[in-house]
């Protein structure tokens, strides 16, 4: 599983299609981080950055996984031991590629996005914030993938509309029915005892949220 992992990603960079992504990335960045946030609003600046690369991770993960032919997808999963083993290494290998542009997206906005430095429970709490986008990202580009929705139209709609429905129900009083993406930035804009205060609810409804919908996403690929 681990080495049909490193396939798919070796896979993803000498197609090409990993430039689509990175370019987005840095534009995004380029963006959100054009001028160095006064002091005291690191937490905006580092929340912020992490909502927005969800639907560029998504894309990533969305690439990677239709990188592989069909047939392809077939004898990977003969030859990893099964259809399990073989979405679950699709996974790790969409996982990994959102979290390196994660991982820069981070980077950039602690060097070139802030003028001091964060507080530790602050940069902890970016950190973990950081792998939530990473897993939002992946399970978002995983269910809007070719092994889902066939139809490229459909499939990049999907995945637009899907980050629009979550900005749109995380702003409600159901927030909590989706990934919510509007109180993170609302609680970092409040201030970081704010942002702290408010994370252990936040991140575990994120993460219960990534985990539905990977796990969906398995679901839909067994039966598939």
């Amino acid at each position: 599983m681990i080495a049909l992992a490193g396939f798919r990603l070796v896979a993803y960079v000498r197609s090409h299609r990993v430039y689509q992504a990175l370019l987005l990335t840095l534009a995004l960045l380029a963006i959100v981080h054009g001028s160095r946030a006064p002091r005291g609003a690191e937490a905006t600046v580092l929340v912020d950055g992490a909502v927005l690369l969800v639907p560029i991770l998504a894309w990533a993960a969305r690439s990677l996984l239709d990188t592989e032919p069909d047939r392809q997808r077939e004898m990977s999963a003969i030859q990893a031991g099964g259809r399990g083993r073989e979405v679950a290494a699709g996974l790790l290998a969409a996982f990994t590629a959102c979290a390196v542009f994660a991982a820069l997206g981070l980077l950039w906005a602690l060097l070139l996005g802030i003028t001091g430095s964060p507080p530790s429970g602050l940069l902890l709490a970016a950190l973990a914030l950081y792998v939530l986008s990473a897993l939002a990202g992946t399970a978002l580009g995983a269910l809007t993938s070719r092994a889902v929705l066939p139809s490229p139209a459909i499939s990049i709609m999907s995945l637009l509309l899907g980050f629009l429905g979550m900005l749109l129900l995380s702003s409600t009083s159901l927030y909590w029915l989706t990934v919510p993406l509007i109180p993170w930035m609302k609680a970092a804009n409040s201030g970081t005892g704010e942002l702290l205060g408010a994370f252990p609810g936040l991140a575990a409804i994120s993460l219960a949220w990534c985990l539905i919908g990977l796990a969906a996403y398995g679901r839909l690929r067994r039966r598939s």
